[in-house]
């Protein structure tokens, strides 16, 4: 059992979000902390400069609401957090700050370009200081 469980979702995929919270739940302790994390990528600057201000506001909020929208099925208390910059470091960021001792993450089957730029999952594991469960 563990007391305090990061689920690093895509809000692209829901329903694979829910299921990771849902097992999430079955590992926490009585009194654990869930936190559910979504990190939005953040807009090169080149084309930052085009874009409307409201628009990267505008991802970060939908981004929230849809976390919330997952967490609003859990059957335990979940926090809700979306960060900006690069997946693997942001995801990273949030589970040391609240000194998480499992990070739960989905990952696709793996084909030719994971072997050469790796993916977000494989990231966490290679440098999470904590448990990681991957979900596939």
């Amino acid at each position: 059992m563990y007391k305090s469980i990061l689920v690093a979702v895509d809000i692209s995929h829901g329903d694979v979000g829910k299921a990771l919270l849902a097992r999430a739940a079955k590992l926490l302790e009585e009194g654990g902390a869930i936190h559910l994390v979504y990190v939005v990528e953040d807009v090169p600057p080149y084309v930052l400069a085009e874009l409307p201000k409201e628009i990267i506001a505008n991802r970060r909020s939908e981004a929230a609401e849809a976390l919330r929208a997952i967490a609003d099925d859990a059957k335990v208390a979940v926090s809700v957090v979306v960060r900006g910059g690069h997946p693997s470091s942001g995801i990273l960021e949030v589970a040391e700050e609240n000194r998480c001792d499992l990070i739960m993450i989905a990952s696709h089957r793996p084909d030719l370009r994971d072997y050469f730029i790796g993916s977000t999952a494989a990231r966490v594991v290679r440098y999470a200081q904590c448990s990681v469960l991957v979900s596939r």
